[in-house]
This record gives C-alpha cells, structure tokens and sequence, in this order.
C-alpha cells in the first residue's frame, strides 16, 4: 500500500511535467520542462514533438512518454485516478510542497487526463509481457573438485584422511606465536605452486590468492579441462565467483610495515593483491573466461553464497561454465591476534589434536573455566567446477552430483553471536527445501557448519531438529572437527566432502565426540568411527559473522 502511494503520485507529477510542456512558451512550467529535458538542439526538437502531440489520446499519450522521458508510465500510475489522485486529493506532493488550489484551466487538464485513454496506452506493454516465455530453469552438476587443505591438497587424499579421522590440527609453525593465549590450528605445513602458477606471481602474491589459483586450477584437470577443450569452450559462457572472508593480509600487513619506512618501499601490488576479488580476477585471466567473475565476501558463509550464486548464473542461461568456492590464510600474526581479541579461538594449545570439539561437553565446560575456548583456525581454498547439465553431457564429463539449489538469510541480530532463537538458520534452510522443490523426510544427510563453538553448536542442531524432527535416517557431522575452520574456504571445502561423501557412500565421523550433551541425539550425529550411508539428499550449512546464513543441496546424479 505504501509503495503503490508513493509510485503512483510520482508517475502523476511525471506526466503534469512533461504536459506541461504542451502549455504556452511563456508558461513557466515550460521552462521548467525545458530545463529538465536540456538545452541542446535534439532535445528541443523532442519537445517540439511533445508538443505537437495530442496528450489527451492513447497513442499521443504513449509516443510522448518515449519522447520525453524514455519509459512509460508505471502500473501504478495506470490504476490510480491519475491527476487527481496527485493534485486534488494530496495536501502535500511527494516533495513536500504545498499543492495551489487548480484554476479552471488545470481542472480541465485533470479531467481530459483520467479514464479509458489511459488504459489504451498500456494495453501494448501489456500485452509485450503477456507473449514474454518464461526460463526454462537449467540443471547444474558439479565436474570438477580441487582442494587445498591441512589434510590434503588431493580430493582423494583429503577425503581418505578425513574417513580416517586423521586431524590437521597442530602447534603453528609459520611464525613464533609464543606470546598468543592462542598457539594451534589448521595450518597447512607443505605446499607448492609448481606446475600451476608462474613462479613470479608466487613470489609476490598472498597466501589466499596462491591456494584458490592452485585448486582452481585443480578442479579443472579433475573436471577434464585440457588445453584443446579449455580452447574450444566459448570463454564469453565460463565464469569465476570465488571469494574470500579476509582477502591477502598478509600483503597488506607488509605494506603497512614498509609504510612506516617509506611508501616507496611499498609493494606495488598492496592494494590489488590484498582485495578479496583478485583471486577470481586473476584465474579468469590467466583462463581467459569472459563470463561472471567476480567475488563475494560474507565472512566464513563465503564459500556457499559464491557457489549458490555461480549456479544462479547458470539457470538463468548466463553461462555454461563456472568456478566457484572460498580460500583464506590468515594465520599470521595480525590474523590469529585479532581472532584471539575477539574472544573467538580454542586455547587448548597442549592437546592441538583435541581441540575441536564440536557439540561435546568438555567444550562447553572448557568455554566456562577459559574466558574463551572457541573454533581452531584453518586455512586452504576449495573450488568447484560447476557445469549446465547438457553441455556437461555433450562433453562427456565426470558428474560428481548434482546442486539442486540453497538459500540465504541473515539473522538480523548480533554481529558475533548467533541468534538465541536460531530463527534465521530455520529460516535459511526452510527457504532452501522450499526453492529446490525437495522433502525434508529426504535429506538424510546434513554436513553442519559445526564450529566448535558451544552455543552456536547447539543452537543450528536445535535448528536443525526444528526443520526435520527426529529422523531416523539423519546423519549429522562437522568437517571442522579434523581440519579446524577455513574461514571463508570452509564451506567450499566441506561442499566437497558432502560431494565425496555422495560418491564414496561413507560419511566421516566426528572426532572428539567423547561426551556428547545430553540434549542430543546420538542416532543423528555420526560417532567417531566413518558410517556407511546411500544419501538421498545432502545438505551443507556455513554461517558466518554478520549473521549470514547459507545452505546449499546435493543429489546423486542417479536420474541423468
């Protein structure tokens, strides 16, 4: 009701505008029209032919909206009493000036301006949308994985440790962090660039950039991207959507550090290499992919709004092809002392291996004697190849699954801490069954965004038993309990090991689960040993700070 108010008087002054410029020259509502529509030659044959033109007919009507101003006239305006639902019955227009009482003239104007003429010049806009076909939606399938993680640089290698319960979690080497409260966490010990990236980029750019250029390199191969195809795909149809929660920080903390010598002893790549795009940038670069590139950055829900994205680009037919995922390095010291600050990070230095401990009980009595005893950080970068189904097919590809879809919400509450209601993760993952077309009785498996953080924990299972009840083919576990939390990688990386756990048919346990809180139901989430499961549909969750929440949906490619 506010908006149609609104809109339609807005309409009305447009029209009392350019009507106004069929009036005398020497009216001074001409000049004002003038004034609006410019004071070059062809704009002043443009109000010649405003004012030539009959405005009290439909076509007149119609040809002077597209004179003067290029559009026509909202919906609203149409089904309004036009000028007078504006001049007569408004006390104030939508400027706030007080409207003069209409002299005969203006009366008559009102009066020519209202009834069935109006309704003939809509009437071709009309019927323009009616012979408008909708989009057939296109299906998306996942072709290609590449991950960067603590446990693995190698799909496989990377699910075989997670199976295992083998944790990434140990003391950080990269720096002496001797001085932090904070002194663990998912930190990558080896990696190399050789064979991906050209050793002059490597020397220069962040951490973050090096890991989503590697596995997106990476999900290519997998996919079955060779030189020759990798020429004959139309690159104007191939995009890349990967972000990043904090971008290079390390590129931007050494610019800081040499500003204070001088910014000539700066790097001149500070500011690019330390943007969180640049990653996606220079992939579609160095690909040459002409599609969508760009990236988004909600925190540690990055991953999953870039991946939900890519494949809306998809559906809507922008293209055939896309990268999409997270990566992040931020365990530096700028990284983990401000995490430390915020009270965010597990202080459990003398057992690294035990430190994330998602929804156990020593957790939550740990948070009660420590002023806190958070998450463990991570790093690492997870990329998928999302691709249209029938160009998939006509290729030959190695389907994974297929993404049937997700959602977004935002809590709306706090910029730390989760909702006490858990309203906005409900909200998120009903929006997500609903626009997917999926059962809740079918989802049988939910990769849980799981943080190692007592209260958000419990809050998205009690979420999570809100949207399904007791199910008794759920299954519920948290990549986080061996690798720690990637950040903004973290939802890339564990939609990867939901598509692993889709193809393998195991699900990973969850380790440290030794003393489970008592308000839950041990039968939904996995123990400490790997569980064999024929999943249905798999649902994955990452949340971040901001109050972002996200969950995408993976199928089986059992019906293509």
């Amino acid at each position: 009701m506010v908006t149609s108010s609104i809109a339609s008087p807005l309409c009305t002054w447009l029209v009392a505008a350019c009507m106004s410029v069929s009036s005398d020259e020497k009216d001074s509502s001409n000049f004002q029209c003038s004034k609006l529509l410019g004071r070059s030659a062809r704009r002043r044959k443009s109000i010649r032919k405003c004012n030539s033109g009959n405005f009290m007919n439909g076509s007149g009507m119609h040809s002077s909206w597209h004179t003067c101003f290029g559009f026509e006239p909202c919906e609203g305006y149409y089904n309004s009493k036009g000028l007078s639902s504006f001049f007569a019955e408004n006390a104030l227009s939508v400027f706030g000036v007080k409207q003069v009482p209409l002299n005969r003239r203006h009366r008559r104007m009102r009066n020519n301006a209202v009834g069935k003429p109006m309704a003939v010049a809509v009437q071709p806009a009309k019927e323009a949308m009616a012979k408008k076909k909708p989009l057939k939606n296109k299906r998306v399938v996942v072709t290609g994985i590449g991950v960067v993680s603590p446990i693995g640089h190698d799909p496989d290698m990377f699910y075989g440790n997670l199976l295992e319960g083998i944790s990434g979690i140990s003391q950080i080497e990269a720096f002496d962090c001797s001085e932090f409260p904070s002194r663990i966490a998912g930190e990558i010990k080896e990696f190399s660039t050789d064979g991906w990236i050209a050793p002059k980029l490597s020397k220069r750019a962040d951490k973050f950039m090096l890991y989503m250029l590697t596995a997106g390199k990476k999900a290519l191969a997998d996919g079955g991207i060779t030189e020759d195809i990798l020429q004959d795909l139309d690159k104007a149809r191939c995009g890349v959507l990967i972000g990043s929660a904090l971008g290079g920080m390390k590129v931007f903390h050494d610019g800081i550090e040499a500003l204070q010598v001088s910014y000539r002893k700066m790097n001149p790549f500070c500011v690019p290499f330390a943007t969180t795009n640049m990653g996606a940038a220079m992939l579609a670069i160095d690909l040459g992919w002409m599609g969508p590139s760009y990236s988004i950055s909600t925190a540690c829900a990055t991953s999953n709004f870039c991946i939900l994205s890519a494949a809306n680009h998809i559906i809507r037919g922008e293209a055939d092809m896309m990268l999409c995922g997270g990566s992040d390095s931020a365990i530096i010291p700028i990284g983990l002392g401000g995490f430390t600050a915020c009270g965010a990070l597990s202080q459990r230095n003398s057992d690294p291996t035990r430190a994330s401990r998602p929804w156990d009980v020593e957790k939550r009595e740990e948070y009660l004697r420590i002023d806190s005893d958070g998450f463990v950080i991570g790093e690492g970068s997870g990329v998928l190849l999302l691709e249209e189904l029938e160009h998939a097919k006509k290729r030959k590809a190695k389907i994974y699954a297929e993404l049937l879809g997700g959602s977004f919400t935002s809590d709306a509450y706090h910029m730390i801490e989760p909702h006490p209601e858990g309203s906005g993760v409900v909200l998120c993952i009903e929006k997500a069954l609903a626009q997917s077309g999926v059962k809740r009785e079918d989802v049988n498996y939910i990769n849980a965004h799981a943080a190692s953080t007592p209260t958000a924990d419990l809050k998205e299972y009690q979420a999570i038993l809100q949207c399904f009840g007791e199910n008794p083919e759920l299954k519920i576990n948290s990549t986080k309990s061996m690798i720690g939390h990637l950040l903004g990688a973290a939802g890339a990386v564990e939609a990867i090991a939901t598509i692993k756990a889709i193809q393998t048919g195991w699900i990973h346990p969850n380790i440290n689960l030794e003393n489970p809180d008592k308000s839950l139901d041990m039968n939904m989430l996995v123990g400490s040993k790997k569980e064999r499961l024929d999943i249905k549909v798999a649902l994955s969750n990452s949340f971040g700070f901001g109050g972002h929440n996200s969950s995408i949906l993976f199928v089986p490619c059992k019906n293509i």
